[in-house]
């Protein structure tokens, strides 16, 4: 998959669909607790940068979910849109959102300290703990 690729899709309802630029072929999982009691289970997401664009805004909800990020969510049916970071705009898009099932490779799982024993992923990943991702984005 070309990793400047224009990837489209929609909410279940349709009430509001995206196009993103997905920056890799790459996906990653979330085990936090807080993106496991958003979806019931991990965040399994595309990193999309801000090449992001939205129709139907005015239906999109967001939480605040941190200090610095915020979630989205479809107000009308509440499939799960984005994470979004605060301060630079970065979106990580729950990649079941986008249309067709795509190349994608199960690379990263982020928070792997947080992960509950009754699942696991059969792909090697490069595997952080939330402190290491920590580290990653404060330049530590």
């Amino acid at each position: 998959m070309d990793s400047a690729t224009e990837h489209r899709g929609a909410c279940l309802c349709g009430a509001v669909s995206v196009v993103a630029t997905v920056k890799s072929d790459h996906m990653g999982v979330c085990h936090c607790v807080m993106c496991r009691k958003w979806g019931g289970g991990p965040l399994m997401a595309v990193e999309c940068g801000s090449a992001v664009t939205f129709q139907g805004e005015d239906q999109i909800a967001t939480f605040s979910s941190s200090e610095w990020a915020e979630r989205g969510f479809c107000r009308v049916c509440g499939t799960h849109l984005f994470y979004r970071l605060k301060e630079d705009g970065f979106y990580a898009i729950p990649v079941g959102l986008f249309d067709g099932d795509g190349a994608w490779t199960l690379s990263e799982e982020i928070f792997i300290d947080h992960k509950p024993a009754f699942y696991s992923f059969a792909e090697k990943t490069r595997a952080l703990t939330g402190a290491e991702v920590f580290a990653q984005y404060s330049g530590s």
